[in-house]
């Protein structure tokens, strides 16, 4: 999402509640090639990067089995997470120090053994229905250079598919001659020249043990949001951080059917607004600190 001056309240409440991801603008990976389609994609590499995953590791890369490659770069993890990646004959590539999540994406890409790549975080899982379609693909040839996946949380003991949640479109295959990870301080996305298709299979998505760490993550994210957003110029001020607050819970929770979601609809609502309301209230505090320092 651009951060710009002046951007209306609209722009900015989707972003981060529960799918973003943190990252710094990174190398482009693959640039210069070009891509030619074939009636068969020779072998596909499934990607993870990680630190301290030892809880989700194993499920996540048990899901991408399907791959010729299953690729974990991992961060400097100090948990099992490296020695579980092994154990289940998995390659594994430690980089550190941490350059950031486009940065450590790009990597990964380059470190591939094929050029189309599935990207999987350890916190997500590939469905059958997913698996079977890609390999579907892969058999009779990929008509387009990348594909979006829906992603589907599980939250307070519900699957979330409704609010700004789903189905949270992912481009997560594609064909790394023709693509690359970009972002900015809070996102990153995976960007493809060329059309995108997409996919019914859906990827299934963990984001958060319990409502602390589901705080503790929005406390997190915007704390970075409001660092960038700063630096890049932007500010805010009282009407904004309501509006823009209330119009996260009136469109997640009554327009976007959260509602019909029970408690965690509304949980995920409540959140959405919260997060909002928090990052503009960062940004704010960011710009009256500069104010009374000049």
């Amino acid at each position: 999402m651009a951060l710009q001056k002046g951007a209306s309240f609209h722009e900015h409440v989707k972003d981060g509640v529960a799918h973003g991801r943190h990252s710094t603008r990174g190398p482009p990976a693959g640039q210069g090639h070009t891509c030619s389609y074939t009636a068969r994609v020779a072998g596909l590499s499934g990607i993870v990067i990680t630190f301290n995953e030892e809880r989700h590791i194993e499920a996540a890369l048990a899901s991408l089995s399907f791959c010729e490659e299953r690729l974990v770069v991992d961060a400097g993890s100090t948990d099992r997470t490296v020695d579980i990646a092994r154990a289940m004959g998995v390659r594994v590539q430690v980089s550190k120090p941490w350059p950031g999540f486009v940065a450590q994406r790009n990597l990964a890409l380059g470190a591939a053994c094929h050029d189309w790549v599935l990207f999987l975080d350890a916190d997500e899982r590939v469905t059958p229905a997913l698996q079977a379609e890609i390999e579907a693909l892969s058999q009779s040839g990929f008509d387009c250079p990348g594909y979006r996946v829906p992603r589907v949380a599980r939250y307070l003991g519900r699957w979330i598919r409704g609010t700004d949640w789903y189905p949270d479109r992912q481009l997560r295959l594609f064909d790394r001659r023709r693509g690359q990870w970009e972002g900015g301080a809070v996102h990153e996305s995976a960007r493809v020249e060329g059309p995108v298709g997409r996919l019914r299979g859906e990827i299934l998505h963990y984001p958060y043990a319990d409502i602390t760490d589901h705080l503790r993550t929005i406390d997190r994210y915007t704390t970075l949001w409001a660092d960038h957003a700063h630096a890049a110029g932007r500010r805010t001020g009282s009407f904004e951080m309501m509006g823009a607050s209330a119009w996260a819970f009136v469109r997640n929770y009554w327009l976007r059917r959260g509602v019909f979601l029970g408690w965690p609809g509304l949980m995920v609502s409540v959140m959405a607004a919260f997060y909002t309301a928090l990052k503009l209230a960062k940004l704010r505090e960011r710009a009256i600190a500069r104010s009374v320092e000049s």
